[in-house]
């Protein structure tokens, strides 16, 4: 039994890129919740989060992530939309600072309030740059020439998993921004919308996927199916996981982007409008009779 339990937990392919990562953010947090107190629910989202990508990329699931279209499936909702969403609502940021000695934490701010600092994030935390990437890595990935170079070179799948999960925690950090706007990047009205509009082509994308009465995506063959069922149910099944999963998921995002939007009404932290002055017209006195 030990040894089976072994199996699951040794990684398909071992990285020490992605272990000393994890390790190190991993560390961070436990090393900064120790210093604040933190809610046991936020706690709990991100350690969840954390797990959730351990177990995607860096153990024996990630063959079967590789040899079967809707595993395949199953992984990116996992890594583009669960695991983001669960680290970014446990709200990190701080106590993953307050982990770093403060010598680190002072170069740290100085590095984000330079020009340069500055001008990286106002490119890289676009609105307009997240949401069109965040959208625009699922149907890439999902043209078949493109999932096929995945497939077959293990830097391109890499890259493939960790560009995902890199434009989920950006979006989500958008979405589920707690401060108003400004200092936020988005308005909250646009924060419970966004997943919204993200959502649909994932949805029709994941329905072409569903009704498609060809192998799409013949390079699971080639590579050694994992299971052995039919080829077009194993790509319905995986377009369906696009569909409602995946929507799901967004769905719950745009709803905890609401309940800050109310946080932030009910606080009184939303900018206030400017009254609108109407001008009142006087009546007309009539001239008085010329004699």
């Amino acid at each position: 039994m030990g040894g089976g339990l072994l199996k699951w937990i040794v990684p398909w392919e071992f990285s020490w890129s992605f272990l000393l990562a994890f390790v190190a953010i991993a560390w961070l947090y436990a090393a900064g919740a120790r210093r604040l107190r933190v809610p046991v629910g936020r706690r709990a989202a991100f350690w969840a989060g954390m797990a959730i990508v351990y177990v995607t990329l860096h153990t024996y699931l990630d063959y079967f992530f590789e040899h079967e279209f809707f595993m395949h499936r199953i992984q990116q909702v996992l890594l583009h939309h669960l695991a983001p969403l669960l680290i970014i609502a446990s709200y990190p940021g701080t106590v993953l600072r307050k982990g770093l000695p403060l010598p680190w934490r002072v170069r740290l701010r100085r590095a984000g309030r330079s020009w340069a600092g500055r001008a990286v994030a106002a490119v890289l935390l676009n609105p307009a740059f997240v949401t069109l990437s965040f959208v625009a890595l699922i149907l890439v990935w999902l043209i078949p020439d493109m999932q096929t170079l995945a497939m077959l070179d293990w830097r391109i799948y890499r890259f493939m998993n960790w560009s995902m999960m890199a434009s989920g925690l950006a979006y989500w950090w958008l979405v589920l921004d707690h401060r108003p706007k400004p200092p936020g990047r988005m308005t909250p009205g646009i924060r419970v919308l966004s997943p919204a509009f993200t959502m649909t082509p994932q949805i029709v994308a994941g329905a072409i996927v569903t009704f498609s009465k060809a192998d799409l995506y013949p390079i699971f063959e080639i590579c050694g199916r994992a299971f052995t069922m039919n080829v077009l149910t194993g790509q319905l099944i995986g377009g369906v996981i696009m569909w409602v999963p995946a929507a799901i998921i967004e769905s719950i995002g745009g709803l905890l982007a609401m309940r800050q939007w109310l946080r932030l009404s009910r606080t009184g932290r939303l900018p206030k409008r400017p009254p609108v002055v109407r001008r009142v017209s006087r009546p007309s006195v009539p001239s008085p009779p010329s004699r």
